[in-house]
């Protein structure tokens, strides 16, 4: 049995999309993060605006994901995140996505595993030495990833 606990919840504001196109991945594209903020039981502070999430579509239509972005705690430490993920929907649930519309996430399935990356000796070294899996929810200009520690 898998026991976790929530470690804090971001929402993470995203730019525009740059389209790539078709690769021999699937289609590509990279959606810049420009900032948001986290919070939760163990640790809270802002989104940094820096990096992206890189994505493709696969043939069979799962998006891959992996964002790589920084975080700082609300005392000032920075913490580096690389969070890789899939999400996965029929069809006409991902075409609302991609106009932008508003989803329920019982509707798809979006999840991540993270790792972040904090200065040894900080308050935050215990990210350095933990598995974190994302439950997620995408919105028009966000997405909302909730971040549980493995136990």
């Amino acid at each position: 049995m898998i026991e976790s606990r929530l470690a804090f919840k971001a929402h993470v504001t995203l730019g525009d999309m740059v389209v790539i196109g078709q690769s021999a991945h699937g289609f590509r594209r990279v959606v810049p993060i420009t900032g948001g903020t986290f919070e939760g039981p163990r640790a809270r502070g802002r989104v940094m605006p820096t990096g992206a999430d890189f994505q493709f579509v696969r043939p069979d239509g799962v998006l891959e994901l992996e964002a790589r972005y920084a975080l700082e705690t609300h005392d000032g430490v920075p913490i580096a995140v690389v969070n890789r993920g899939i999400r996965r929907a029929p069809a006409e649930v991902s075409e609302r996505l991609s106009r932008g519309e508003i989803v329920p996430p019982p509707e798809y399935y979006f999840r991540t595993c993270a790792q972040f990356e904090a200065p040894n000796g900080s308050d935050y070294d215990w990210v350095n030495a933990a598995l974190f899996v994302g439950v997620a929810e995408r919105l028009p200009n966000a997405a909302v990833v909730a971040f549980y520690e493995v136990l």
